[in-house]
């Protein structure tokens, strides 16, 4: 546990910023107009800030680790969450002279950690209360689970459709966009695989905890990138390109995972 929240809130944010201010502020400044890399930078920061809290369950699933330990560090990275994304958010923009209100971070932070968090958890204790925990987890969260795959397929064809015409017309942004995060995906990966690596840890370990920081909690990021900037701003695409590039980069590192293995202690039966 030391290792992710170290990496996800002492590292993660901070690298993403770096990095993303080097290349699109400085690097690729003779192709991107200040203003747009600006919002670019913007949506960087928002996903450098929010660390992976559903998918990482499928790339542990994948590297075959350990269900129990994903789900105490997603717990603990929400918790965490709650308090420090709009500080971090908050910060990284102002040092970037683009200014936000507070409480639209924070209203973000409520709307999509806050309420579902609640929402969830006030709805387990009634149903288990009156149905019974055998209900609960054998009929209605069988019932529910496809609710969930199912959103996250409309809300993406709904925002690659509103930011269809602004793709179309600039693919090179994409492409420009993409390189830093791709960059941060695999340092932030390596950083935590390599730290689990030197404390001996054992591979259902490692390889979650590496996968949490790698990936990005993007719903929160699109949300709060559409709050503070509008839904075809600059740092709403930035946000969209991160959920492009995602999946197919932790496929990635699942399979360097996989293919690392043996370089770790087995884990203790």
């Amino acid at each position: 546990m030391i290792i992710t929240t170290s990496v996800n809130w002492l590292i993660k944010p901070f690298t993403m910023f770096a990095i993303s201010w080097l290349f699109l502020m400085v690097i690729f400044r003779p192709f991107i107009p200040a203003e747009l890399a600006s919002q670019y930078l913007a949506g960087a920061i928002l996903l450098g800030a929010a660390p992976c809290t559903a998918m990482v369950f499928v790339w542990s699933y994948l590297t075959r680790g350990d269900a129990a330990y994903t789900l105490v560090q997603v717990a603990l990275n929400d918790l965490i969450m709650l308090f420090a994304f709009a500080p971090i958010v908050v910060f990284l923009l102002g040092i970037s002279n683009i200014q936000v209100p507070w409480d639209t971070v924070a209203l973000s932070v409520v709307l999509y950690i806050v309420i579902p968090l609640a929402a969830g958890y006030i709805t387990r204790q009634t149903l288990i209360k009156k149905r019974g925990a055998e209900w609960y987890d054998n009929v209605f969260m069988k019932r529910v689970g496809p609710i969930t795959p199912i959103g996250l397929i409309i809300t993406l064809v709904l925002l690659f459709a509103f930011q269809g015409e602004v793709i179309l017309n600039n693919p090179l942004h994409i492409v420009l966009i993409a390189i830093p995060l791709v960059i941060q995906t695999f340092l932030i990966f390596f950083i935590a695989y390599g730290w689990a690596k030197a404390w001996k840890l054992p591979h259902n370990i490692a390889a979650p905890g590496a996968m949490i920081g790698a990936s990005n909690f993007f719903e929160l990021a699109v949300a709060a990138a559409i709050a503070l900037f509008g839904l075809q701003s600059g740092a709403a695409l930035a946000t969209v390109v991160g959920v492009l590039v995602e999946v197919p980069l932790m496929l990635a590192l699942v399979r360097i995972a996989n293919k690392t293995r043996h370089h770790f202690p087995a884990a203790n039966s």
